[in-house]
């Protein structure tokens, strides 16, 4: 990884946004973003990818080798949370176990949006359906996450299993808000093409990043509000956090090579597969597993995994696919 590189990190504006978000809670800034601006930012941030994705799908077409990048991300979304889920058992409860588990199978949008940024700050251009991918990995590792924990639960003798609605968990894992405005703003986009784009440009590009700057000012806020927690989780959880995320990158880094993916789409897949989700998956967890800890699984995604990747993952990921991208 270059310092050039990571300097060029460092120095992106909603990074640096980010920082200052962290920084407020160090010096106990009465700095505060009330509701319910960064669920604005976050829906508005949703639609603008969402819709830009869609119009570029419309250029380019569903060809062959986009539906095979597809399903190598449902793939992927599938494969990450069974691997976690045996690995997190040798020191987690099942449910607990589970509960990350699909954590770490799903993925953060957030990360992706701002990934994007980091690309555009390189100049590296990306595809239209790597939003797709982003809409189609999020909700597979939900339904896989509860059924290891249904298929490994031990109930106490005489207990009767507790019923599970499964459709009540698919409702929630593929038309939860975040999911549901993603995937129809893409589809617009789609519809609408160019003409569309060239109808709401002023509002898709021109306030992108400064939007994107106040969303991340508020992650630091609240990432840095849970470090606390982290004193509670040992070592093994503050591991995991940072080394299967390096581990799913380098796994959709290869799938992305083998695919012959440009490099903007190869970085974008394996900042997905190394994302955790911490907005769809614990809204889904808290209804479908109620007896694992958010504590655990929202903190590890939140407060380690995303700051993680969008300081050093970004930058190490990206240095990585240059050299092998040759």
């Amino acid at each position: 990884m270059s310092f050039e590189l990571l300097l060029t990190n460092f120095l992106n504006p909603p990074i640096l946004f980010f920082f200052l978000g962290m920084a407020a809670v160090l010096v106990k800034s009465d700095l505060d973003i009330p509701q319910p601006l960064p669920k604005a930012f976050s829906l508005y941030l949703l639609f603008a990818i969402g819709f830009k994705g869609g119009v570029e799908l419309a250029h380019g077409g569903l060809q062959s080798d986009v539906l095979k990048a597809l399903a190598a991300a449902i793939a992927l979304a599938c494969v990450v949370p069974l691997y976690a889920f045996f690995i997190l058992r040798r020191r987690l409860d099942v449910n607990n176990a589970a509960a990350v588990a699909a954590t770490y199978g799903s993925i953060s949008a957030v990360t992706f949006i701002a990934a994007t940024s980091f690309l555009g700050q390189l100049g590296v251009v990306s595809s239209g359906y790597m939003v797709a991918a982003m809409a189609l990995m999020e909700s597979p590792a939900i339904v896989v996450g509860v059924a290891l924990a249904r298929r490994f639960a031990t109930s106490p003798a005489g207990a009767n299993d507790p019923v599970l609605s499964w459709g009540g968990l698919l409702r929630e894992a593929f038309f939860n808000g975040s999911v549901f405005v993603l995937v129809g703003s893409l589809i617009i986009g789609a519809i609408t093409g160019a003409r569309g784009a060239a109808a709401v440009q002023p509002f898709t590009e021109g306030i992108f990043k400064g939007v994107l700057c106040l969303f991340l000012l508020d992650m630091g806020l609240v990432s840095a509000r849970r470090l606390g927690a982290l004193r509670q989780l040992g070592a093994f959880p503050l591991a995991f956090a940072t080394l299967l995320p390096l581990f799913n990158a380098a796994l959709a880094i290869a799938v992305a090579k083998a695919l012959g993916l440009p490099k903007g789409d190869a970085f974008l897949l394996c900042i997905l597969a190394a994302s955790a989700s911490y907005i769809a998956v614990p809204a889904a967890m808290r209804a479908a597993l109620p007896e694992a800890n958010p504590g655990l699984y929202v903190t590890m995604a939140l407060a380690l995994t995303f700051p993680f990747n969008v300081i050093l993952g970004f930058p190490l990921y990206y240095s990585v696919i240059q050299s092998i991208w040759l």
